[in-house]
Formats: C-alpha cells, sequence, structure tokens
C-alpha cells in the first residue's frame, strides 16, 4: 500500500497482519498497532518525544542483565504486573493470591528441610519464623508442592544485587508434608527501595512519585494438576503499604506477623486453583559482582 495520509500508514501495517501464521500472534499484533497508534495520535506526539522514548525504551535494555531486570522493575511501576496477574487468576474477578513474581527470583535455590532457616550469611534483624500451609480449592492438603521462598534482607536488598551477601542467601525451596504445610525461619523483612538508578527511577520522579515497597516475603508455589503461583506476603504495619511503588499490595495478601519475644512469627494458607503447572522464567540468572 502507497502512503498518501498519515491515517494510511495504520492501515498499511494492519493490512499485511494477514501473513501471520498463528491466530494469537495476529491478535495481539493487531490490537498493539491499533492502540499504539491511536496513543500517538491522542497525545500528538512530536518528533523529539519519540526520539526520547525510543532512547528509553533502548536504556530499559541496556540496564538488564543477568542480576537486574529492568523490563519487570518498569512492567511493576506502571501497574501491568500486578493487573496481568489479577486477569488471569481467580477467575479475574475473585479475590486471589495470586502475586506480582517481582524482578528478584532466581531458579534452582537450595533445597532445604522442613523448618531449615535461610540464612546463609549474617543478617542482622529479628528472626522470623514461618509456618504456611498449601490448600486445593476444597480446602484439602496439598501434599509435595515445591515453595520457593525469598525475600529481602532488614537493609532492603535481596543477595543478588548485594556482594556481601552468600550466595542464595535469604532464599530455598521447600516440600509440603501430608497435611500441606511447611516452615522455614529467615528475618522479619523491611521495606525498601527498588533501583531508581535506570529508566524505572526517571519514570517515578517525573511523576513525583517514591520508589519504595512495603515489607514483604515472596514465595512461588508449583505442583503438576494445579496452576503455580507466585505470591508475596506484606507487613499490615508497613507505612507503603497503600503507596507501593509496584501496585503489588492486595488485601488477599496482608498478613499478620507477630512479636514473640525477640522474635516475629507469621502464619498463612496458600489455596491453589486446578490447572497448568508450569515454573516461569527466571528474571535474573545470576549475582551482581563485586567485592564485599
Amino acid at each position: 500500500m502507497i502512503i498518501e495520509t498519515q491515517e494510511d500508514v495504520t492501515a498499511a501495517v494492519l493490512g499485511e497482519m494477514h501473513r501471520t501464521p498463528d491466530p494469537r500472534t495476529r491478535e495481539i499484533l493487531g490490537a498493539l498497532v491499533r492502540h499504539l497508534h491511536g496513543f500517538v495520535r491522542e497525545v500528538r506526539l512530536t518528533e523529539g518525544e519519540f526520539q526520547a522514548a525510543v532512547a528509553f525504551v533502548n536504556a530499559i535494555g541496556q540496564r538488564t542483565g543477568p542480576s537486574h531486570n529492568e523490563a519487570m522493575l518498569m512492567a511493576g511501576a506502571l501497574g501491568l504486573s500486578n493487573l496481568v496477574c489479577l486477569m488471569n487468576n481467580g477467575g479475574g474477578v475473585r479475590p486471589t493470591q495470586a502475586n506480582n513474581l517481582g524482578p528478584f527470583w532466581r531458579a534452582d535455590s537450595p533445597r532445604c528441610e522442613d523448618g531449615a532457616s535461610i540464612v546463609r550469611s549474617a543478617t542482622p534483624g529479628p528472626e522470623l519464623h514461618f509456618s504456611g500451609w498449601v490448600r486445593d480449592a476444597e480446602g484439602r492438603p496439598v501434599e509435595g508442592a515445591e515453595v520457593d521462598v525469598w525475600q529481602a534482607s532488614p537493609a532492603g536488598r535481596y543477595e543478588n544485587q548485594d556482594p556481601s551477601q552468600a550466595e542464595m542467601n535469604l532464599r530455598g525451596r521447600f516440600a509440603t508434608g501430608a497435611d500441606g504445610s511447611f516452615r522455614f525461619r529467615g528475618v522479619k523483612p523491611s521495606g525498601y527501595p527498588v533501583p531508581a538508578d535506570g529508566p524505572t527511577g526517571a519514570l517515578l520522579r517525573a511523576q513525583n512519585r517514591h520508589n519504595m515497597r512495603p515489607a514483604h516475603v515472596h514465595f512461588l508455589i508449583h505442583k503438576p494438576g494445579f496452576k503455580t503461583i507466585a505470591s508475596q506476603v506484606y507487613d499490615p504495619g508497613d507505612p507503603y503499604l497503600e503507596t507501593d511503588s509496584q501496585f503489588g499490595v492486595t488485601r488477599a495478601l496482608i498478613g499478620n506477623f507477630t512479636r514473640d519475644g525477640d522474635r516475629y512469627r507469621l502464619e498463612f494458607t496458600f489455596t491453589l486453583e486446578a490447572g497448568e503447572s508450569r515454573l516461569p522464567a527466571p528474571p535474573i540468572s545470576a549475582k551482581a559482582p563485586g567485592r564485599p
């Protein structure tokens, strides 16, 4: 199609979509073109703004590496991660315990005995004793589910960000018992700042938003026959609960951290839906290099 007017551009691009063999790919790309071209027209994007946008997208890729996933961080800051999660769990309308995978999950964390500690290097902070249960939609215990656990240190950094922490510190994999239970020991998490030295930080500053996340512990629960869920359990007393920079806090995932002397306890029950059992692609694969 020879272009004569700006309206012809959208029609020409959509007209070439008929060669796309996969129907779902054709549907997604067609909608992307219509909405993207519509956005450009709505805001009357200037050439300078377009060039800045291309540089911004390039910077997301340039900031992404084995120990940092800027694209996943940006998706959270725009609310996309949690929107996709809520649309695809709980039937899209019911409360769900699924939550953002986030940019800090690593595959192949150490397998641990029930009740073991996930603290692998000196990590100051009050001890956390977690007791969890995994059940199906009818409330029956799910035995043999694999539960991946990870959290930031009380200083607000995951071990992949921090060369001073031991490899796989505050990470572990557990298996549920016959009653669906699993237990571990960690440290009480605190709120922390997401990295703000890249495009995501620039976006937050442009909107006069902070870069804090409320305190939480991550879980990824996987067993054949059930839909794999990523989840986070949040501290109800955290000051950033209402303004999470990644828009991840849902009512169903606010836990109850209780103090027991000089330690804290947290109990939580996870419910799995029947469905496809598939582990996500890890957003990172290595630890940041550097000296402790």
